[in-house]
């Protein structure tokens, strides 16, 4: 199975304060064949003006994972964490049993741009947590750098699912090869910036495509790139 989900395709909305693309259907935006690809169940690539945010608000019952491309973002919650991240900072929430929280731009004059995923969890009921960490460009240079993954992983942060998230920066002409951690996963491959080929398909800036198959794959970039890789199980 091949889906291809252009950038052009995406849901949109503006709240002036707030821009926002949905690849899958988030609030307003609605498309029946855009609910999922197995546990993801959104990816948003929001832009948020300087000095604006989310107030408080409840989750419960999902991983939720924030990956920060240009700017701050503030978070704060309901089991008394606060913390700051810059850019290539990543946030992961297990909302669990539940909890809320809310997410500012940390700075009052400069846009934050960032992609948040959910993640249907392995199960329900766990313990709300919270963690955050950073990347640096030597670690995704030319190669992918494991962000987030399940908790006996040696990703950077986990989550209570047997999903992996790996991001990268790649030059023109670099020819790269992935392997699937679990067999029985699917692969969702969003092109943050840049253009590669993949699986007989051309990608540019904000395409993705999603991949049910047991075989590896293989990229070549006709740009310099920053992709993010999800390997993720197919059944929710």
């Amino acid at each position: 199975m091949k889906r291809i989900h252009r950038s052009v395709d995406r849901g949109s909305a503006d709240h002036g304060w707030l821009k926002a693309r949905h690849s899958f259907s988030f609030a307003g935006y609605h498309d029946p064949n855009k609910m999922n690809f197995g546990v993801l169940r959104v990816l948003n690539d929001d832009i948020i003006e300087g000095g604006q945010g989310f107030g408080a608000h409840p989750h419960e019952n999902m991983e939720i994972v924030s990956i920060i491309l240009q700017g701050a973002l503030a978070h704060k919650d309901s089991n008394g964490n606060e913390h700051v991240s810059y850019k290539n900072g990543l946030q992961v929430m297990s909302a669990g049993t539940g909890i809320h929280h809310s997410e500012y731009n940390g700075s009052d004059f400069e846009i934050t741009n960032l992609l948040q995923l959910w993640v249907f969890p392995d199960r329900k009921g766990h313990t709300p947590r919270y963690d955050q960490s950073d990347l640096n460009d030597e670690e995704m240079n030319n190669k992918l750098c494991l962000a987030v993954g399940p908790k006996e992983s040696d990703a950077k942060l986990w989550i209570n699912q047997k999903a992996y998230f790996s991001l990268g920066n790649f030059e023109e002409g670099v020819k790269v090869s992935y392997k699937k951690y679990l067999e029985e996963n699917g692969l969702y491959l969003f092109v943050i910036d840049g253009s590669l080929t993949i699986a007989g398909e051309t990608l540019a800036r904000r395409d993705a495509i999603g991949l049910d198959g047991d075989e590896d794959i293989n990229l070549e970039f006709t740009s310099d790139s920053k992709i993010l890789i999800i390997d993720l199980p197919m059944l929710v």
